[in-house]
């Protein structure tokens, strides 16, 4: 039984697509990277990206 100061954990259906977008978002980044080369913009659009993957990672449990 869990204590009312803990709320029970529901899956959103939200997240998946917010993933995938955010995740599909990433590798076109990289790919582009790949084309054009190292850029001080383009860097820092994909690590905010792989922070907001890891951020929805630790929110959802893994779990998208």
């Amino acid at each position: 039984m869990q204590s009312q100061s803990e709320p029970e954990s529901k899956p959103n259906p939200e997240h998946p697509p917010v993933v995938e977008h955010v995740s599909g978002a990433h590798e076109l980044l990289m790919s582009l990277r790949k084309r054009i080369g190292e850029h001080p913009e383009l860097q820092e659009a994909i690590t905010k990206l792989e922070m907001a993957l890891s951020i929805l990672t630790v929110k959802t449990g893994g779990m998208f």
